[in-house]
Order: C-alpha cells, then structure tokens, then sequence
C-alpha cells in the first residue's frame, strides 16, 4: 500500500498541470461571458435613459397642450347647475319666456307654412307640363331596337342616324328619360 499512496502523488503532480491550466481556461471563459453580461446591461440602460427622455419631452408637451384647459371647460357640476337652472325657469313659467318661446313658435310656423305652400306650386306647377302629341310625320321605314342598359333616346340616335323627335313620336314616349332596359323601339331611318 505504501508503493501505491506516492504513485498517486507522482500522477497527481504529473496532472496538475493540466489541470490548473484548464481551470484558467474555465475562469477565462467566466470573465469573458460575465463581461459580455455587463455589456448588454449597459447597452440597455441607454436604451432605457433615452426611452425615459424621450417619455419627458412628450410629457411635457401634453403638459403644455393641456395648460389652462381645466378653465377652458365646465366642469359637470357647471352643467349640472346649468341645466337645473334652465329647469326652474321653464317650470316657474315667467311671462317672458313663455312669450319669447311663442314668438319662436309662430316664427316656425311661418316659415314652414311658406315652406309648403312653396312645394305646392311646384308640385302644381309640374303637374301642367303638357303632354306632346304625337302624328305620323316620321319615316315610316326602319328597324327595331331594343334598349340596353345605359342607352338613351339621344344615344340611339345618334348611332342609327335617326332624329330624337321621330323616335319619341314613333314610340309615343311622353318623357323620354323614361325608356327602359328591354323596351323594344321603332327606330324611323335607322340603318
């Protein structure tokens, strides 16, 4: 046993030279990793500091957008008096509102009145829009079309090289903005 206890001693000795170094290797890569940590901390507390500044000025600004606003608005306790005072009014009924408030309605009474009485004429007016009469002085050759969509009178004229009149008088088409998708024409002198 004796032989082998320095035989121990002679590898330990022998090894620890190795292993001291691999130790140093292992702290070495501790401190690099350890630096590489405090790195990025400090990298981020700028980031953090400019955050803060940038979160001061805006503030600050709000700050100075909102200055003197809470004596530019009623407060809801300002509306609420104001409403209960318009209340008390109107329920005590003073002679003088009561007049103002008829004068307003009988001022909204003329207006309307005038109001429909102005839509009346009109209506009127445009219930005596004579009706064209219509005559057999139109070609009497031609084809047959029949209206799509987007057409009008003047349109299919205009590509037959007939006359609005004579397909209005052709048709008996009392308003001619009134053709229909479908409707079958006379089209007099239509090529």
């Amino acid at each position: 046993m004796r032989l082998f206890a320095p035989l121990v001693l002679i590898a330990l000795a022998i090894g620890a030279p190795g292993l001291a170094q691999t130790s140093q290797q292992h702290l070495g890569s501790q401190v690099a990793g350890l630096r590489e940590d405090v790195r990025i901390l400090v990298q981020r507390v700028g980031e953090m500091g400019l955050r803060i500044e940038q979160l001061e000025r805006e503030n600050a600004a709000l700050m100075r957008a909102t200055d003197g606003m809470d004596r530019t608005y009623a407060t809801v306790a300002q509306l609420n008096e104001a409403v209960a005072e318009l209340n008390r009014a109107i329920s005590s009924g003073d002679s003088a509102t009561q007049a103002k408030a008829a004068k307003a309605i009988q001022e909204l009474a003329k207006q309307t009145n005038s109001a429909v009485s102005s839509i009346a004429t009109e209506v009127s007016s445009a219930r005596n829009i004579s009706t064209p009469t219509f005559d057999g002085n139109f070609e009497q050759s031609g084809i047959q079309y029949t209206v799509q969509r987007g057409d009008t009178l003047s349109s299919i004229a205009a590509r037959f090289g007939a006359k609005v009149w004579d397909i209005q008088n052709a048709n008996q088409i009392v308003d001619p903005t009134k053709i229909q998708v479908g409707q079958v024409l006379f089209i007099p002198g239509g090529e």
